[in-house]
C-alpha cells in the first residue's frame, strides 16, 4: 500500500445561478459573464495559494491577470445553475497557469474551458515579482522545468 503523501493541486469548485443581467435578450449567457464566474473562482483559489483578499490589500501583491484564453463549448441559459472547476495548473519562476470548466449543474455539460497566466505583482509601483520561494516545493509536479533559485535569493 502506497503511504507516501501526494502532491498538492490546490483547487476550487463554485456554484453559480444565470441571472437575467448574465443573458441577453434571448437568455443565452453573455460571453463576458463566464469571465466574471471564473473570476470568482480565480479570487477563491488565490486564497488557497495564500493570496486572501485582506492580505493582499496590506501587502499590496497581487495576482495579476497577464492572458486569458477561453473556448466556449455550448451555450448557457437563464436560471442555468452552474458549477466552475479551477485549479492551478503549472507554476514557473515569475508566473504561474490556472485553467477552469464551467458545467451545467443538471446535466455536467461543458459550456466553457478557459486557461488564464497569472504574474505577482507589486503595487503601486508595477513591480513583477518571483513566485514565492516555498511553490518550488509544493509545487513541483506542476513545473514544467526545475526551478533553479541561487542560493541566497529569496
Amino acid at each position: 500500500m502506497d503511504t507516501a503523501p501526494q502532491p498538492e493541486t490546490p483547487t476550487i469548485c463554485t456554484e453559480v445561478q444565470v441571472m437575467f443581467f448574465d443573458t441577453d435578450c434571448a437568455g443565452i449567457i453573455h460571453n463576458l459573464a463566464y469571465l466574471r464566474f471564473i473570476e470568482t473562482a480565480r479570487t477563491l483559489l488565490a486564497e488557497q495559494l495564500g493570496m486572501g483578499l485582506v492580505g493582499m490589500a496590506q501587502s499590496r501583491v497581487y495576482p495579476v491577470l497577464v492572458r486569458t484564453e477561453i473556448d466556449y463549448k455550448r451555450a448557457g441559459q437563464l436560471g442555468d445553475k452552474l458549477e466552475v472547476h479551477g485549479r492551478l495548473e503549472s507554476v514557473e519562476r515569475l508566473r504561474f497557469w490556472c485553467s477552469f470548466e464551467v458545467r451545467r449543474a443538471a446535466d455536467a455539460a461543458l459550456l466553457v474551458q478557459s486557461r488564464q497566466m497569472l504574474a505577482l505583482v507589486q503595487m503601486p509601483e508595477a513591480k513583477p515579482l518571483r513566485l514565492p520561494a516555498d511553490w518550488a516545493t509544493r509545487f513541483a509536479h506542476l513545473c514544467p522545468r526545475k526551478i533553479a533559485r541561487p542560493q541566497g535569493t529569496p
